[in-house]
């Protein structure tokens, strides 16, 4: 199959390219049943795979039965991609499957970030066969639109050769609650940091305007995820309130409001509801106050509002109980749940399956035509924009060519190690000379014997290299396993553990930052300190071994301890009392 197979019978205007966008789109709308409407509000999950198969682990069923009985047009994709050529040969034949209906409708795929280092299935996937670069704070280390950008035009190539059209992401929320388990996705704590990158990040996707070789961008928290209560995730019931004790509301506005001038195609309001402001306290996806007074109105944005996933039906993922996101209104049922969220100005319901319930809704007028039609006419615009009913299929050998190619592959192992941020440097302790004896725990031997010869005692080195993560509290097993969230300190045992090699040899501790970490100290046990946010040993070593100097700042203020932590406001940036490091901290050799 090759891009130059198009659907070249035209039955109906719609098909027809020569006609404008809202011809095609009136003409597609005056055709469509209730069931062909309210099926196109639903983004659900699939997998790659059998596509008459379904999905045990997430309850999903198959994608033929998705298509064919619900006529659904939008899926997210889940879990790590196979090959480029096996991964659109895949998009193809589901995307033969969809364009087998009456009507022909192509499907929309997207996709949570899969360019980096984190493996959480709600949140994001490892790179796999893509190229591979730092997590999004890593970027912000950096402090380059430009590069921003160049990954932006990368992944949309990348991601356009196998088929999908829509990026889940940039994640935009502002860190300004150390604790927060979703920090690894953002550009970190300054809004005018994070303003600047997200316009780059947009136009390296979508491109000057949306078209047909674009990824089309659902940014993310509509209106900022940050600030939670005691740093917890309302992707589950403890963690559902957003608070605002500084008053600075308008100050996570910021991004979103560069992101939308930047030509934002799609908006995704955050679970959180707001605690102690002038918004209805239920969450941001069915609050009218949020989604068409601010978001609509006030900030003129007419793109596609999709929910976060699961809203609406409680679920079980990985065998573990997941109630509705519904917070506010866990007491509504579902059908109430889906006309608040209608009402509120959704046009889309993120991981949900009950088009049913929809078309009840339809049945008994408690939603009216013209509603459906209104998100419908969003929805459709955009698959004609994105040229998906002129050029359904990708070329699958391009793919093969296009996917984690040699150049891309270079400039991400370049990015993470340009995003390293050197936080002390005693006695320009690096970059190390080549040959030396290091005793090493997290590095890779392979990739170290490059460098050093390995000995496999502190006793016997000339150096020791540590690579560490930042400490986080495990909470429940299932998908709760996958959120980092807690106390930032590290144990006191690990701390003891650190010391003792530094004790006993010169020590280089390179920490990866996903949130920012309470050190206990180690700025001052180690001869040299390095932050990492998503960084191979190869990326990691030829930095310590003077390759190619670190280049990166801190996108955060690094707390000093949890007292600190504790005392300071959630939606205020750059509230911990006297931190250790400073945002923009990193040294240089």
């Amino acid at each position: 199959m090759t891009q130059t197979e198009t659907v070249t019978t035209i039955r109906f205007p719609y098909q027809d390219p020569a006609l404008t966008i809202e011809q095609r789109v009136d003409d597609l709308i005056s055709r469509m049943d209730a069931a062909d409407k309210a099926g196109m509000l639903f983004h659900m999950m699939v997998a790659v795979g059998d596509p008459a198969k379904g999905n045990s682990a997430y309850g999903i069923p198959s994608v033929v039965a998705m298509v064919r009985n619900r006529r659904m047009s939008h899926f997210n994709l889940l879990g790590a991609a196979p090959t480029g050529h096996e991964f659109a040969a895949w998009h193809n034949a589901v995307q033969r499957i969809a364009l087998e209906q009456p009507l022909g409708i192509p499907i929309t795929f997207s996709t949570d970030p899969r360019h980096s280092f984190t493996d959480n299935p709600g949140a994001s996937m490892m790179a796999g066969p893509f190229s591979q670069w730092p997590e999004p704070l890593g970027l912000a280390a950096i402090r380059s639109a430009e590069r921003v950008r160049r990954f932006g035009d990368i992944a949309r190539r990348e991601y356009t050769a196998v088929g999908l059209r829509v990026a889940l992401h940039p994640q935009i929320d502002l860190a300004t609650e150390p604790r927060w388990a979703r920090i690894n996705g953002t550009f970190g704590e300054d809004a005018d940091l994070t303003s600047e990158l997200v316009a780059a990040y947009i136009k390296g996707f979508q491109g000057e305007e949306l078209g047909e070789t674009s990824v089309s961008t659902m940014v993310k928290h509509f209106p900022g995820g940050g600030p939670q209560k005691d740093g917890e995730d309302p992707h589950f019931p403890y963690g559902r309130e957003q608070v605002y004790p500084g008053g600075e509301f308008e100050y996570h506005l910021k991004p979103f409001a560069a992101a939308i001038a930047a030509g934002a195609s799609q908006m995704m309001p955050y679970y959180g509801m707001p605690v102690g402001t002038e918004y209805e306290e239920v969450g941001f996806g069915f609050n009218k106050s949020v989604i068409t007074t601010l978001l609509r109105e006030r900030f003129g944005f007419d793109g596609i509002v999709c929910t976060d996933w699961g809203l609406l039906t409680d679920v079980s993922i990985m065998g573990t109980p997941m109630p509705a996101r519904a917070w506010g209104v866990e007491e509504l049922s579902r059908d109430e749940r889906m006309v608040k969220a209608l009402s509120a100005g959704v046009d889309q319901f993120g991981g949900e399956l009950c088009t049913d319930v929809l078309l009840d809704l339809v049945a008994e007028g408690r939603v009216t035509g013209d509603r459906l039609d209104e998100s419908v006419r969003r929805l459709l615009r955009e698959k004609f924009t994105l040229g998906l009913f002129d050029h359904p299929f990708v070329d699958e050998e391009r793919a093969r060519a296009v996917v984690g190619a040699a150049d891309f592959v270079a400039e991400g192992l370049d990015a993470q190690s340009d995003s390293l941020t050197l936080l002390t440097n005693e006695g320009a302790t690096l970059p190390l000379a080549r040959g030396i004896r290091v005793y090493a725990e997290g590095v890779d031997a392979s990739a170290l014997a490059e460098y050093a010869s390995i000995v496999a005692s502190p006793e016997d080195a000339d150096v020791a290299i540590l690579r560490i993560k930042a400490p986080y509290e495990p909470r429940g097993g299932g998908f709760e396993s996958f959120f980092h969230a807690g106390s930032l300190a590290f144990p006191a045992e690990e701390l003891e553990h650190l010391g003792a090699i530094a004790d006993v040899v010169p020590t280089v501790i390179d920490v990866y930052l996903d949130r920012p970490a309470v050190l206990g100290g180690l700025e001052t046990r180690a001869k040299a300190l390095v932050a990492d946010y998503g960084a191979s040993d190869a990326a990691v070593l030829r930095v310590l071994f003077g390759e190619r100097g670190p280049q990166g700042s801190l996108p955060f203020d690094l707390p000093r301890s949890m007292d600190a932590v504790r005392a300071s406001r959630s939606d205020v940036p750059f509230d911990t009392e006297n931190p250790v490091f400073r945002f923009g901290h990193g040294l240089r050799y």
